[in-house]
């Protein structure tokens, strides 16, 4: 599918993570671009007006389109503010795009929850965001997640003894293991979601991968596609680029899915 045979998308709210730089804002641009609300995420409220700005500044986005918003994911209690905020002011969201993300530090990082840092950000931030936001994606039907996972998620084992890598840390390990995390998360059966490796883009991550990549915008627009009602997805399905492919087969397992709600449930505070 083209972007000539994408939809126009007005009416449709989608919430990107992480849409202030690479593909998180060349997502959200191009989704305003066809007419979606775009709520725009960043770290800092500073952050998410700065990215508002400039896709008005540069691409003629309409600013009415555009909303704002922030949370620290390094901060849980930040990550249940947004989704109370979002609820509240979008009771019906179409898309949520689980975009945020970090490269695992070369020390050993714990946040102030506790939780090694690429770990929650990557994956357990995102994964109590969807969970509190459920109410809003199924309002109606049609609700979806996009989750930008990685290629490299393939390489990765969940260390379910030492979920936070304490005892033996590798940066590439501990990026790898929250994108595994991430991936077997879409096929969670409370709301429909997919998983996406967007290509190797020239963003922050990219040494993680290569030492070249294709444009942010490049990669943004197989995130875009699976936003798209017009594209039909099916629950925990994984995506290399536009490509569907079978994940990495533990992603898919039952068990290791239930294992690891159970997991990030007790890692973020939550009660079944």
């Amino acid at each position: 599918m083209s972007d000539q045979d994408l939809s126009p998308l007005p009416g449709r709210t989608v919430l990107v993570t992480g849409a202030t730089t690479g593909i998180g804002l060349e997502t959200a641009r191009q989704l305003a671009e066809r007419g979606a609300t775009v709520l725009l995420h960043g770290r800092t409220a500073e952050e998410a007006h700065a990215a508002a700005d400039r896709l008005i500044a540069t691409a003629g986005i309409d600013a009415a389109r555009l909303h704002p918003v922030a949370a620290d994911f390094t901060h849980l209690d930040e990550v249940e503010s947004l989704a109370n905020q979002v609820v509240a002011q979008h009771p019906h969201l179409d898309v949520l795009v689980n975009n945020a993300g970090i490269a695992a530090p070369e020390r050993h990082t714990v946040t102030t929850d506790g939780n090694e840092i690429a770990f929650q950000v990557n994956f357990l931030a995102h994964y109590l965001l969807t969970c509190l936001l459920e109410p809003a994606l199924t309002s109606d039907p049609g609700g979806r997640v996009v989750n930008v996972s990685s290629s490299l998620h393939r390489t990765a084992n969940i260390q379910w003894n030492d979920p936070q890598r304490a005892r033996r840390y590798s940066r590439l390990a501990a990026y790898a293991q929250s994108q595994l995390a991430l991936t077997v998360f879409a096929a969670d059966p409370r709301v429909t979601a997919v998983s996406v490796h967007p290509g190797v883009c020239d963003t922050a991550l990219m040494p993680l991968y290569a030492h070249e990549g294709v444009t942010p915008a490049e990669g943004a627009t197989h995130v875009a596609r699976l936003c798209d009602p017009a594209v039909e997805i099916v629950n925990g399905a994984y995506y290399d680029r536009a490509e569907r492919v079978a994940p990495a087969p533990v992603a898919t397992e039952d068990r290791t899915i239930k294992r690891l709600n159970r997991l990030a449930d007790l890692l973020v505070g939550r009660t079944a």
